[in-house]
């Protein structure tokens, strides 16, 4: 998926050209199993029955499903790998936010590794063990380390640093819904 490109049709009716529409041109029997948000790019899997829709959804709830994704993030993480484990729930008066809440909010695992580091930022590779809205970029700007160009969660220095938000969906694994064999795929990012 390309970057600001949406995955399913937006709400506002202006908001209809997105990924699965697309793709319903070439392949009308085409569904969605997962999402990514606007802003970030990257690979996805899109099931074409509702055999492998339902195969495939049963992984991603069950959490069976490999996801990597690539960011650049603000500053130096000074750890090399590690965990964020931080409740998120949405912040309502603050929609589409999402914010941290011990008290309500839902668990939310992101292992991260550093893949290279310079002055002023880091590469980092992230790989979320849950699915919350804005997790990554929630979780990073916990780590004190925001993804550049982030318009919803980082601060004026990390929002002013790319032209468009520095996060990509690179890697996806799972199960094939018809042969059973481990499938896993690379998309290389573009920044």
């Amino acid at each position: 998926k390309p970057h600001l490109l949406l995955s399913v049709p937006g709400r506002h009716p202006l908001n209809r050209d997105c990924l699965i529409s697309r793709l319903q041109q070439t392949y009308p029997q085409a569904s969605m199993v997962h999402r990514l948000d606007l802003d970030p790019s990257g690979i996805m899997v899109i099931p074409l029955n509702r055999a492998c829709h339902a195969h495939l959804s049963r992984q991603f709830q069950e959490r069976l499903v490999y996801k990597r994704y690539e960011a650049v993030v603000w500053g130096v993480v000074a750890r090399d790998r590690g965990e964020i484990s931080l409740p998120i729930v949405s912040d309502w008066e603050r929609r589409p936010l999402q914010k941290i809440c011990f008290d309500t909010g839902r668990e939310a695992i992101t292992w991260f590794e550093v893949v290279a580091r310079e002055a002023d930022r880091t590469r980092l590779q992230l790989m979320p063990q849950t699915g919350r809205s804005h997790q990554l970029r929630i979780h990073c700007r916990e780590l004190g380390h925001p993804i550049l160009g982030c318009d919803m969660y980082a601060h004026e220095a990390a929002l002013a640093m790319a032209p468009r938000l520095l996060l990509h969906a690179s890697e996806l694994g799972f199960t094939h819904p018809t042969t059973g064999d481990w499938l896993q795929e690379a998309c290389p990012p573009d920044f």
